[in-house]
């Protein structure tokens, strides 16, 4: 089983005493590929870095929307054009929280999605309580290649954005007792998902409550395997080749 981590943040603190070991264990895991994603300047930088220093590890650059109030549109266009960069991400929408106005954090979305597509990367998307407001956007900007990071709508909002062509990711929240996402994962076609952890968030069973990291993406793909009644081997292979061909890392 060969996996792709296509979410993750591995230069966060969590991860300053035992960062290296880590990712050697994901290599020893068969963690083939890792998308590491900045969400301001200093974790742009250090995700950069963190993708110089490994081979199997790819960055992904943007200004998360709890961040959208400090967005330096230049420097992420700047360090875009660095040839690790797939992505242009985390970006979107925070309506929970609200760390940034709304009006500013859908400037800065806009602004982002732009830049996305004047340097034709695809786009990651951040969307937490804030569905309409982000498909609207997403669709009078006419993107086309997005993949809604750590999912969390309903079946309405998954067979909107799989209209569009878009996709659909998948976290450890799936495991969850409380997960409303069964029906989401058991209809999403078999091209049109990722898995990810969102480390160091978002442990899934029987690791929630602690640090997470890519290790912990078996529990995820044994969950989608057993949904959707296949194997684990080929949902890991699905996720592997929708997101080689997504990220444009088809080695």
């Amino acid at each position: 089983m060969k996996i792709f981590e296509t979410h993750a943040h591995l230069d966060f603190g969590q991860f300053d005493k035992d960062r290296d070991k880590i990712i050697q264990k994901c290599r020893d895991n068969s963690i083939e590929l890792i998308i590491n994603v900045g969400v301001d300047k200093k974790t742009i930088k250090a995700t950069i870095n963190l993708a110089e220093k490994y081979e199997e590890i790819f960055a992904a650059v943007g200004y998360h929307p709890h961040d959208a109030k400090d967005l330096d549109l230049s420097f992420i266009k700047e360090k875009a054009k660095h040839p690790k960069v797939v992505a242009i991400g985390e970006i979107g929408l925070d309506y929970y929280r609200n760390l940034s106005p709304k009006d500013i954090q859908k400037k800065a979305l806009i602004k982002q999605i732009k830049l996305a597509e004047e340097i034709n990367l695809p786009i990651i998307i951040h969307d937490r309580n804030a569905h309409e407001d982000i498909f609207q956007i997403l669709c009078e900007h006419k993107v086309k290649n997005a993949v809604f990071h750590c999912f969390s709508g309903d079946e309405i909002l998954a067979e909107k954005v799989l209209e569009k062509g878009w996709f659909l990711s998948f976290t450890g929240i799936i495991t969850y007792k409380n997960s409303h996402l069964e029906n989401v994962v058991r209809m999403v076609p078999n091209d049109k998902f990722f898995v990810e952890t969102d480390s160091p968030y978002l442990a899934p069973h029987p690791k929630r409550g602690k640090r997470n990291s890519p290790l912990n993406l078996r529990y995820i793909i044994e969950k989608i395997a057993d949904i959707k009644r296949i194997s684990p081997n080929q949902i890991a292979e699905y996720s592997f080749q929708n997101a080689s061909q997504f990220f444009n890392l088809e080695l």
